[in-house]
């Protein structure tokens, strides 16, 4: 099968992470003794994306332990994972169903059962336990990074203003969350305001290329730095890019949700592009159309990699 993009990096070995100290496989808790937060980072939130994995492996080679609280390393949808084929590296993204829309209530206590479903109940105590959360995450499609921050009036602004102190990416996103399924970032007090609690998810870059490797590294490093779970010292040891500038928010207005496997975009979207004209056709599908709904209009994550009736396939939003 023909590849859509060139796969770069290699998917690390973790077998010798399976057994841990939890009873749950693929999930360590590290404790430093001390009164500090508890701080969970996931990778392999999908089986093809991992550059996270990749970057939880620099934590456990190199035996990088918390100096306060407690860190959870959890390597996610392994059974996704495990599949991962060169050939068709798409066919890991999950076994039965997205692992990241299943985080609501009634789905977790519900009757229903898949592969995700029995994994996410297996992750939710540590997942309501943490204080600080990253989940680490690529793109189907070329594109800079972009910090995830929520969904707007719920956790967003926390996660955005916690994104400032991480200190990068240079682009934060506030979005509308998704119709499919709430996210693990969106859980119980991740999504309220009031809570000190703060998830983020990091979209690396292109999920095969080196790069989004490196950023996955670094951003890991500069959660764990803002934190506090580990020294400044052994966090700036290992930075690997320079600092934005400057970063911006961008808001999601709306989502552009598939209804037919026919959606079509009329351009090569590379994302985060800005439209300059209010009314610009963006999307169709059949006789829907989506349009710009107002001037400089930012095109966030779009790909068509995943369409589906109810998948969100493009955002469009504002910078502010």
């Amino acid at each position: 099968m023909k590849k859509n993009h060139a796969i770069e990096i290699s998917p690390p070995d973790i077998s010798g992470h399976r057994s841990s100290n939890t009873g749950v496989d693929y999930v360590h808790v590290l404790d430093s003794g001390k009164p500090g937060p508890n701080v969970m980072v996931q990778a392999l939130t999908h089986g093809n994306e991992f550059c996270g994995a990749l970057a939880l492996k620099v934590l456990f080679d190199e035996k990088i332990s918390p100096e306060r609280g407690k860190l959870t390393l959890a390597f996610a949808n392994v059974a996704a994972f495990a599949r991962f084929d060169f050939d068709d590296p798409d066919r890991s993204r999950f076994i039965d169903e997205d692992y990241n829309r299943v985080w609501g209530d009634e789905a977790l206590s519900g009757a229903r059962d898949s592969t995700e479903l029995r994994r996410a109940r297996e992750l939710r105590p540590f997942v309501d336990a943490a204080d600080y959360l990253l989940d680490l995450h690529s793109m189907h499609e070329p594109c800079r990074p972009i910090m995830v921050c929520g969904a707007q009036n719920k956790g967003g602004a926390k996660s955005a203003a916690f994104s400032r102190l991480i200190g990068a990416p240079a682009d934060l996103l506030i979005d509308t969350g998704h119709p499919a399924g709430l996210r693990m970032i969106e859980r119980g007090a991740f999504n309220d305001p009031a809570s000190p609690r703060t998830a983020v998810l990091i979209e690396c870059g292109q999920h095969w290329e080196k790069s989004a490797a490196d950023v996955a590294v670094d951003i890991l490093f500069r959660f764990l730095r803002a934190t506090g779970a580990v020294g400044a010292s052994i966090c700036q040891l290992h930075a690997r890019l320079a600092p934005p500038a400057v970063q911006r928010l961008v808001r999601v207005t709306e989502p552009v949700v598939a209804k037919s496997v026919n959606l079509k975009f009329p351009y090569l979207f590379k994302g985060l592009e800005v439209i300059p004209a209010a009314g610009t056709v963006v999307a169709t599908d059949g006789d829907t159309i989506w349009r710009t709904p107002y001037d400089d209009c930012v095109m966030v994550m779009p790909s068509l990699a995943h369409v589906k009736p109810g998948a969100t396939v493009l955002r469009l939003g504002r910078y502010e």
